[in-house]
């Protein structure tokens, strides 16, 4: 049986690197699956969606090498955030000083996000990426949401580099400045962070899904002809106290708003993809999986790049994989792909 096989994946900053982990056990199973050492996830998702951190990586498992293969194993792409995250999210003293810790100004100098951009992506074009995809962002000049797709880009007028589609989505308010990338016709776009309003993009890359046609699938597919996804960063709802929020000023309400509205988003979108499935006959219900890493030992700030806080993500992500009520998902979901292939 042939389904369209979908994967997402939340915003979070530097926590990328738990759904990294997870994503390179899976592809490791699958490799193990199928005999296959050369099998890579691009292979065997036909869409994949991202915010931000997300973003990234799905654009990073799409990318080609000159053979027109994948340029990265999964292990490569979590090594971007493991091996470059603590110059990314380094801050020097003048720019702290500068920015009042990201109040008066972005937090961090994007030097070192757009140098490993540059290093990862270098002049792909959106339109040569492997799959189609659906990457979020949001135009501060016209006040709507943008969205970058693959399947659109034969188009110049919506075809962009790679390297500026992980740039716009990642743009997260207070820690990089806003991004001014062009379309291949030239067209400026004023973009920041799509966390600020989908930082869980599952439930777009099923209404975009929706209206495309895949070879094997019949046209217009619905939730019973998908198997979706969807992989968090370790976001939990934090809670505030009311006699300390009820005099927050502007200031105040800075970082909790950007946690509620990334926390919030993943939750209500967790919870309509499962109203939507649970309509579904049984045996299409189990086709939407969900998987929230848990942060136990490292610190859950987007942007604790600290050496010791990267190892401690890693290790939490290896942990959680090796749970084995998790490990038993993760071999049902291999099952899956491989039988959705058609």
């Amino acid at each position: 049986m042939k389904k369209v096989r979908i994967l997402s994946i939340d915003g979070g900053g530097i926590r990328g690197i738990l759904p990294g982990m997870v994503l390179n056990q899976i592809e490791e199973k699958l490799r193990k699956k199928t005999k296959n050492p050369n099998l890579r996830l691009a292979d065997m998702f036909d869409f994949m969606a991202g915010t931000s951190t997300g973003g990234i990586l799905t654009l990073a498992y799409l990318t080609p090498n000159k053979n027109n293969r994948p340029k990265l194993k999964a292990t490569e792409a979590v090594n971007l955030y493991l091996d470059r995250g603590d110059e990314i999210f380094d801050i020097n003293i003048w720019q702290k000083f500068k920015s009042g810790k990201g109040v008066t100004d972005e937090k961090y100098n994007a030097k070192e996000l757009e140098e490993a951009l540059e290093d990862t992506f270098g002049e792909t074009k959106l339109s040569q990426l492997l799959k189609p995809c659906i990457i979020s962002s949001y135009d501060i000049r016209n006040g709507k949401p943008h969205f970058f797709k693959q399947h659109k880009s034969n188009n110049k007028i919506y075809n962009f580099k790679v390297k500026d589609v992980a740039r716009a989505t990642s743009a997260a308010p207070t820690y990089f400045e806003t991004a001014r990338v062009k379309s291949e016709l030239g067209t400026p776009y004023p973009l920041i962070d799509g966390g600020v309003f989908v930082n869980n993009p599952a439930l777009v890359a099923y209404s975009e899904v929706r209206s495309m046609d895949f070879e094997g699938v019949k046209k217009h597919p619905t939730a019973k002809d998908m198997m979706i996804v969807s992989i968090g960063t370790g976001s939990e709802s934090k809670k505030y106290e009311y006699k300390k929020a009820k005099d927050w000023g502007a200031v105040g309400w800075i970082k909790p708003i950007i946690d509620i509205m990334m926390a919030g988003s993943a939750q209500t979108v967790h919870y309509h993809l499962n109203q939507i499935y649970d309509t579904l006959e049984p045996a299409h219900q189990k086709d939407y999986h969900r998987l929230e890493p848990k942060i136990v030992t490292a610190d859950a700030e987007m942007d604790n790049a600290s050496i010791e806080n990267l190892q401690k993500l890693k290790d939490d992500g290896l942990s959680y994989v090796s749970n084995t009520a998790v490990d038993k998902e993760l071999d049902a979901i291999v099952e899956k792909l491989i039988a959705y292939q058609g």
